[in-house]
C-alpha cells in the first residue's frame, strides 16, 4: 500500500477535518468523514446465519458465519461510538410470497429460498417469510433502538426501497458494508451503491460468502478492483476510534 497521506482516495473533507479519518484499505486507503458515513449490515438473519435457516437447509455452507457475527458485533459497537449510524438490512417477502414475484418474475426462478420450497412443500410460509424466526435479525446482533432497519425485496437494498434517499437526506456519502452474503446481497447492493455515487468499503473478515471458498474471493476481488475498497474490521475500528465521538 502506497503512503496513507499521499494516496487517500474519497471525498474531499477539507471542510471537516476535525472528523476525516484515513482508513487502510486495498487497493488504497480511503479518506472518509465520519458524520457522511454509514455501516451497512446486510442480511444477518436466521435464513443466513443460524442452523435451521434457508441458507443452511439450502444445502450451502453456513460454518463463517460465527465469526461474522462476532466481527459485526465489534464493528457496530465502534461505530456507534464514534456516532456512525449502523443501518441493518432485511431481506424476504410477505407470507404470501406476493412480493417474492411469480413465474414471471426471475427472483421466482432464481431465489434458491423459493426453489427450496418448492422442492418441500411443507417449508412453504417459514422460509424469508415476514414475522417469522428465519425472517428475523440473529440474536446477537439484535439491532439498538438506534440502529435503523431497511427491509427489501431483492439482493440489493436499492431496488425498490427509500435506501437512496433516507441516506441522502442525512448527507451521508460513504457506506461500510458487513453481512450475508458477500457475492449475493452484499456485493449487489454494493455494486448499485457505486452507481449511485457513494464511496461503499466491505469489511471482509464481517463477511460470509454462500458457495465454496472462491465465491468470496472473487466478490472481495470484484469490489476491490472494479465498485469500491475492502478493509478490515480491525482497521475500521482503529481509524475511527481517532475522530470525535459524537454519542457514547
Amino acid at each position: 500500500m502506497d503512503e496513507i497521506s499521499a494516496t487517500a482516495a474519497g471525498l474531499d473533507t477539507s471542510d471537516s477535518p476535525a472528523t476525516s479519518i484515513v482508513l487502510p484499505a486495498r487497493p488504497e486507503a480511503l479518506r472518509l468523514d465520519t458524520r457522511k458515513t454509514a455501516l451497512i449490515v446486510v442480511d444477518m438473519q436466521n435464513a443466513y446465519a443460524s442452523a435451521g435457516g434457508y441458507l443452511d437447509i439450502a444445502g450451502f455452507d453456513i460454518a463463517g458465519a460465527g465469526p461474522a457475527i462476532e466481527k459485526i458485533a465489534l464493528a457496530a459497537a465502534a461505530a456507534r461510538r464514534a456516532g456512525i449510524p449502523v443501518i441493518f438490512l432485511q431481506n424476504g417477502w410477505d407470507k404470501d410470497y406476493a412480493e417474492a414475484g411469480g413465474p414471471g418474475s426471475p427472483n421466482w426462478h432464481k431465489s434458491n429460498a423459493m426453489k427450496t420450497m418448492r422442492k418441500r412443500p411443507e417449508l412453504q410460509g417459514r422460509l424469508l417469510a415476514k414475522g417469522g424466526w428465519d425472517y428475523a435479525i440473529v440474536d446477537a446482533l439484535t439491532p439498538k433502538p438506534c440502529d435503523v432497519v431497511i427491509p427489501k425485496t431483492r439482493y440489493s437494498v436499492f431496488f425498490n426501497t427509500n435506501m437512496d434517499s433516507f441516506l441522502r437526506a442525512r448527507g451521508i456519502r460513504n457506506l461500510v458494508f458487513t453481512g450475508i452474503a458477500t457475492n449475493v446481497c452484499v456485493e449487489a447492493s454494493l455494486r448499485d451503491a457505486f452507481h449511485l455515487e457513494y464511496f461503499s468499503v466491505v469489511l471482509e473478515d464481517a463477511t460470509h460468502a454462500a458457495g465454496p471458498d472462491f465465491a468470496q474471493k472473487a466478490a472481495l476481488y470484484n469490489i476491490a478492483t472494479f465498485f469500491g475498497w475492502v478493509s478490515t474490521v480491525a482497521d475500521f475500528s482503529g481509524a475511527i476510534s481517532q475522530a470525535p465521538k459524537a454519542i457514547d
